[in-house]
C-alpha cells in the first residue's frame, strides 16, 4: 500500500509551505508558500548566503535612504527566494505583502503590483504566483482589486466563516483556512482533548469547504497551520493542504489507507448569502473571538518578524559599509 503522503496526493494538491530550497527539491509539492517568518529563517541559513549577499549588493547599489534600501532589499529577499522555488514546482508559489501592511489597501495594491513586476522581470509570469494577503477587510478588498487585474491572491490568517465569505465575493482565488491555530485557541481556553475528528479547526475548514462547495463558488480552499497529521488526514480531499517540511516526511513514513474526508460530490446545492458590506463583516468577525484574536495576533507575529528581517539587513548594510 503506498504511503499515506502518496495516497493524500491522488486527492488533494499537496503544497509545501516553507522557504527551504533543499527540502522543496526533497518532498518535491505542485506549490509552496511562504511567509515572513519562513523567510527569516532561510535568510538566516547560511547554505543561502549567496542568495542574500546578491540582494545586499543590489541594494547597495540603489542609492536613497537608508530605510527605503532595506525596504527594497526585504522586498527583493522574497522575490529571490520565491523566483528558487518557482523553479522547482511545477505550480504556483505565494509570495506575501509586508504584514505591516494589513490594514492599508491602496499600499497593497501597490505592493502587490511591484512584486508581480519584479517576478516578470526574472522570467516568472504572474500566473505561477499568488499573492498573499492577510483577511483583513482592507485585505480582502486589495485582492478584489487585483483579481480584476488578472493578479491571483492567497488570502491567509483566515479563521472564519465570515472571512470565507467575504473572500468569496471577492473573488479570490485561493484562501488559506488555518487549522491549528484555531486548535491552540481552544486549548488555551480550556477545550479538549481533540481527536483529528473533533479538532475545532478541522472542522472550521470542513464548514467553509462545504459551504463554498454548496454555492458553487470557484474559490480554492487550501487548508493550512497544520499541529499534526490527524488533522491533515482528517481533510484528506480537501482542494489543497499548504503543510510543513516535518509533517509532510511524517505523512511520507505513514503506512494504513487514507480515506478521503472531503469531496465536492454529493453536496446539495444553496443559495449564496447576503453579501457582506464593511459594518456587517467587522461586526460578525467581532462577535467570533477567537477569529479576532488570532487574526491580529498573527498579524503581529509577522510583523515582529518583519522587523527582525529589517534589523538584520540594516546590520548586513552597515557591516558592508564598515568594512
Amino acid at each position: 500500500m503506498p504511503s499515506k503522503l502518496e495516497q493524500l496526493r491522488s486527492m488533494t494538491v499537496v503544497v509545501a509551505d516553507t522557504g527551504d530550497l533543499d527540502a522543496v527539491r526533497r518532498l518535491k509539492p505542485q506549490d509552496c508558500t511562504t511567509n515572513p517568518t519562513l523567510l527569516l529563517k532561510a535568510v538566516e541559513n547560511p547554505a543561502y548566503a549567496a542568495i542574500v549577499e546578491e540582494a545586499l549588493a543590489w541594494g547597495r547599489s540603489q542609492g536613497g535612504s537608508r530605510e527605503g534600501a532595506v525596504a527594497a532589499i526585504c522586498d527583493r529577499l522574497a522575490v529571490a527566494f520565491g523566483a528558487e522555488l518557482a523553479r522547482l514546482v511545477p505550480g504556483r508559489v505565494s509570495t506575501e505583502v509586508d504584514a505591516d501592511l494589513s490594514f492599508d489597501t491602496a499600499a497593497t495594491v501597490e505592493k502587490a503590483r511591484a512584486i508581480v513586476g519584479a517576478y516578470k522581470e526574472r522570467g516568472i509570469g504572474r500566473e505561477r504566483i499568488l499573492i498573499k494577503i492577510a483577511s483583513t477587510w482592507e485585505g480582502i478588498r486589495a485582492a478584489e482589486i487585483l483579481q480584476k487585474e488578472g493578479i491571483d491572491c492567497n488570502l491567509t490568517l483566515l479563521f472564519s466563516q465570515v472571512q470565507a465569505q467575504a473572500c468569496a465575493e471577492a473573488g479570490v482565488f485561493l484562501i488559506s483556512p488555518f487549522v491549528g491555530r484555531i486548535l491552540d485557541w481552544h486549548v488555551k481556553n480550556g477545550g479538549g482533548p481533540y481527536t483529528g475528528e473533533t479538532d475545532p479547526g478541522v472542522l472550521s475548514v470542513r464548514r467553509i469547504y462545504e459551504s463554498y462547495k454548496a454555492q458553487g463558488i470557484p474559490t480554492v480552499v487550501m487548508g493550512a497551520s497544520f499541529r499534526n497529521i490527524g488533522e491533515i488526514e482528517a481533510l484528506a480531499g480537501c482542494d489543497r493542504l499548504t503543510i510543513s517540511p516535518a509533517l509532510l516526511d511524517e505523512l511520507a513514513k505513514a503506512e494504513g489507507e487514507l480515506p478521503r474526508r472531503l469531496s465536492p460530490d454529493g453536496v446539495a446545492r444553496i443559495p449564496a448569502p447576503q453579501r457582506l458590506d464593511e459594518k456587517s463583516f467587522r461586526f460578525a468577525l467581532n462577535e467570533d473571538a477567537m477569529a479576532t484574536e488570532k487574526l491580529a495576533e498573527g498579524i503581529r507575529s509577522f510583523v515582529k518578524d518583519l522587523r527582525s528581517l529589517r534589523t538584520l539587513v540594516a546590520r548586513r548594510l552597515d557591516e558592508a559599509k564598515a568594512a
